[in-house]
């Protein structure tokens, strides 16, 4: 005789909140070593990724510094809700880019859930949340690499961050 079993696991608002602090973690490493985001921001940043990790509407997000187009340092974001992802520590941010001169900026690219969302149901979401975003483009990458270096997750819903630095 053979017996089978099988799970399934939910996520909850919890769980995005869970993994949204993570985030918010490394944004006042930012904060610490740079300067900014100040933590009015931080907290609309989150709220931001909350919402929208809760409903599967962000594919990523990038928090970071550019000069002339070019990042200098950032932090990038890949949503994933797959159950893939461990769970990992927050922090190690990079903390020696040279940032004068630069400009703090973040770049959030929406899901293809958010795209088949009624323009009625995506002004419902945006209303709950407290950044107003328009349309632009990333800034390219400066005199640095990518590296993959952590994962925060919580019942499937996670996100893998990628950090730009300086060589």
């Amino acid at each position: 005789m053979t017996n089978t079993y099988t799970t399934s696991s939910t996520f909850t608002r919890t769980n995005v909140e869970y993994v949204a602090s993570k985030v918010i973690a490394d944004l006042r490493g930012l904060k610490a070593y740079y300067g900014k985001p100040d933590e009015d921001m931080i907290w609309d940043f989150y709220a931001e990724l909350v919402e929208l990790l809760a409903g599967g509407y962000v594919a990523n997000v990038e928090y970071g510094f550019e000069r002339n187009g070019q990042r200098i340092v950032s932090l990038y974001y890949e949503a994933r809700m797959d159950g893939s992802l461990t769970d990992g520590k927050s922090g190690g941010v990079y903390a020696r880019a040279d940032i004068s001169g630069a400009s703090w900026f973040s770049f959030l690219v929406y899901s293809s859930k958010w795209g088949s969302l009624s323009p009625g149901a995506q002004q419902e979401v945006e209303a709950r949340i407290p950044i107003k975003r328009s349309y632009g483009q990333a800034p390219g990458d400066g005199n640095g690499y990518w590296s993959s270096d952590r994962s925060y997750s919580s019942q499937g819903v996670g996100v893998q961050r990628r950090t730009f630095r300086p060589y």
